[in-house]
């Protein structure tokens, strides 16, 4: 036997109520009913009669296999629908993380950079002090007087290398290396023109005489106010005084 579909048992069973339909209108004595439609009543009759019960049971099975299949669709558009959704939460998380890693690899490297920086001139100053010891210390013989070849000499041998020439600038600006320079209106004096020139006495007593003692006492100054000759020069250049 062929199977019957849900639609073959609709049609079937529409058969049997025209049929009923038909017996009663000859029961009743409907002129309209026709021994034509009596004979085709019959054999649609003879028809839903021999369907047999198995062939129905095979009716009910088809359809709800349709449904199951309706379900099992609708259960594997929820999975890939709850998948994606997966997928999107967890790429979500994973640009949530490379952005947390990346940020923090850029932190570490700006505090890197922040102590190897602080380390330079952590390095620089210990060189600075190094030398203002030595210098302090070193003697300078007394001199008559000195020229400006001379008192480039002992700056020389005084301020480091790297900031000599920043030294230099400033001094040629302030006194032209004329260690007895002084400014009639303001009182400064010396290589450096302190103001007053009595500060330069913190490096020596013979600070009006002696070159190396206003040397020692202009880079002490230019340390600790600007943290170098060079850092001096830069704001001298902007400001036409130090």
């Amino acid at each position: 036997m062929s199977r019957i579909s849900v639609r073959g048992f609709a049609v079937a069973s529409a058969t049997a109520v025209t049929t009923v339909g038909a017996v009663v209108g000859v029961a009743s004595g409907d002129p309209q009913v026709s021994d034509a439609n009596l004979e085709a009543t019959a054999a649609d009759t003879t028809l839903l009669a021999d369907i047999p019960a198995g062939q129905q049971a095979q009716v009910q099975t088809a359809s709800l296999a349709e449904q199951a299949d309706v379900q099992a669709s609708a259960a594997d558009a929820t999975a890939k629908k709850s998948a994606e959704e997966s997928a999107r939460m967890q790429a979500a998380k994973d640009a949530k993380s490379k952005k947390a890693a990346a940020d923090d690899k850029a932190e570490q490297e700006r505090l890197d950079k922040e102590r190897a920086e602080q380390a330079k001139k952590d390095a620089e100053r210990a060189s600075r002090d190094e030398v203002r010891s030595s210098s302090s210390s070193g003697s300078f013989a007394q001199q008559s007087s000195y020229t400006v070849a001379d008192v480039q000499s002992i700056a020389r041998q005084i301020v480091p290398a790297d900031q000599f020439q920043c030294f230099s600038n400033i001094v040629n600006h302030e006194s032209t290396w004329n260690y007895q320079a002084e400014n009639p209106s303001s009182g400064a004096y010396g290589l450096v023109q302190a103001l007053p020139a009595s500060k330069m006495s913190s490096a020596g007593a013979d600070w009006r005489t002696n070159p190396a003692t206003q040397i020692k006492w202009g880079l002490n100054y230019m340390n600790d106010r600007y943290d170098s000759p060079c850092g001096a020069w830069s704001f001298w250049q902007a400001n036409n005084y130090y």
